[in-house]
């Protein structure tokens, strides 16, 4: 049997209009694709309607974590491919997964995944290779309850191959969608995060992650969208601390 009959797609989704249609173009040989919608109100939902192996359910925002194990709970296939709303599937990648022999429950595959900036790949700045989890059995693993920055947990003795092929992702089209984006993950990694906070500490980790993409993962290599996106980075990074020591001061009145 073909691969992709036994898998199904889970999509979480909100105002995704942009790439949803081209997303959703590339999936379209897919037994089946799981929209969880986090109310949306652009035209997402009208653009998803139109794929006919498109499931769409909504749901209020609990976290990316338990969203998108709840979207695997709900797909009719064991084997699921997370895929985000502003990644595309590349032919070669496709014809990977028509290859596999999804045999063993306990193999998690990751996937290459190449970051775009403006449409245009970004291979600096520890954006490429992005080396992705992605395609699981859901009797075996699940993604943690992190409300930001989610990942699989793998049990002990897990096995992990790579598939051939590429994920293109086109997460920023421009400053103010990397600025929106840092003010949404660091609010929430401030509500969800049990750690201590300082504005020594925001400072500081903010200077070791400017350092790390720009020069050690060779930012400055990458003109403009390099210098770019390790200031972003190092901002974000002072941001949900900052956020963080806030929350712990207003708590402790």
């Amino acid at each position: 049997m073909n691969a992709l009959k036994r898998i199904s797609v889970t999509i979480l989704t909100k105002d995704s209009q942009k790439y949803i249609g081209e997303c959703l173009k590339a999936l379209d040989s897919f037994d089946e694709v799981l929209i969880l919608d986090n109310g949306s109100r652009d035209r997402t939902l009208e653009i998803a309607r139109r794929f006919s192996n498109v499931r769409i359910l909504e749901h209020p925002f609990i976290g990316f974590g338990p969203m998108k194990n709840l979207a695997a709970q709900k797909a009719k296939n064991d084997w699921i491919l997370s895929v985000d709303s502003d990644e595309v599937l590349t032919p070669e990648l496709l014809k990977a997964l028509e290859r596999l022999k999804l045999k063993a429950s306990d193999t998690v595959y990751a996937i290459d995944r190449l970051n775009h900036y403006r449409g245009r790949p970004v291979r600096c700045c520890g954006w490429y290779p992005d080396r992705v989890l992605r395609l699981y059995n859901r009797k075996a693993v699940a993604f943690n309850d992190a409300s930001v920055h989610e990942s699989l947990e793998l049990p002990p003795h897990t096995r992990t191959e790579r598939l051939e092929g590429i994920l293109l992702h086109y997460p920023f089209d421009d400053v103010a969608s990397l600025i929106e984006k840092m003010q949404r993950y660091s609010t929430l990694y401030a509500q969800a995060s049990s750690q201590s906070a300082s504005p020594a500490k925001a400072f500081f980790r903010a200077l070791f992650a400017f350092v790390k993409h720009y020069f050690f993962q060779r930012g400055f290599l990458c003109g403009y969208p390099g210098l770019l996106i390790s200031v972003s980075n190092a901002n974000g990074v002072f941001y949900k601390y900052m956020k963080r020591y806030e929350a712990l001061r207003e708590s402790r009145r």
